[in-house]
């Protein structure tokens, strides 16, 4: 459960246990009673911020597509004239964090999407939220001279979807592959859409 801190805006404290028990309970132990229970917030409380049940996952999409930005770090991403290696090295960092200091967050993320896939207002909302990174990259992967940027974007998020998903829940569940690992399996696949 999150760490109750001084002065964190109730939004977000929120949101912050919303995601720590789709983690912990999955989607049928999420509820405004439950959240408010370990928020230590009084009944009632989240039911007053976010009325009905898609009103919290949207918030708790909100509050994931933030806490995400930061895990990957999208202000670090390299200048696309760095060169494949650069992004490699950004990308393998990125998602080696979601593995290991992040893990519940990468859950949490995979318990919405699934949610998505049977709510299609939530389902536009998460891709929605989601947009930034998936930009980002492709502008990145068309600086860098991709001949086919909507292509190449899908299979750079595939690839790590698939990792993060095999290591979380599937089956390399109990193996979280090195930084180098990671970094390496990136830069044979940047290498061999882009080149050197």
């Amino acid at each position: 459960m999150p760490v109750r801190t001084a002065g964190p805006a109730r939004s977000d404290l929120v949101a912050d246990t919303a995601l720590a028990l789709l983690a912990e309970r999955g989607m049928r132990g999420l509820t405004h009673r439950a959240v408010d229970e370990a928020a230590g917030l009084p009944q009632g409380s989240t039911s007053n911020l976010a009325r009905t049940r898609q009103a919290l996952l949207e918030l708790a999409v909100r509050r994931l597509a933030d806490r995400e930005a930061r895990v990957l770090a999208l202000h670090e991403m390299p200048d696309p004239a760095a060169g494949t290696g650069a992004l490699a090295d950004a990308l393998a960092l990125a998602a080696h964090r979601a593995l290991t200091h992040n893990r519940a967050l990468t859950v949490a993320r995979y318990e919405l999407a699934l949610e998505a896939t049977r709510r299609p207002e939530l389902r536009a909302f998460f891709d929605a939220t989601g947009a930034r990174f998936r930009d980002q990259l492709s502008a990145l992967v068309t600086g860098m001279g991709s001949t086919d940027p909507a292509r190449h974007t899908l299979s750079l998020i595939a690839w790590a979807d698939g990792l993060m998903f095999s290591c979380v829940a599937g089956a390399f569940g109990a193996r979280v592959p090195s930084l180098e690992e990671v970094r390496a399996g990136l830069r044979e696949l940047l290498e061999g859409m882009l080149g050197g």
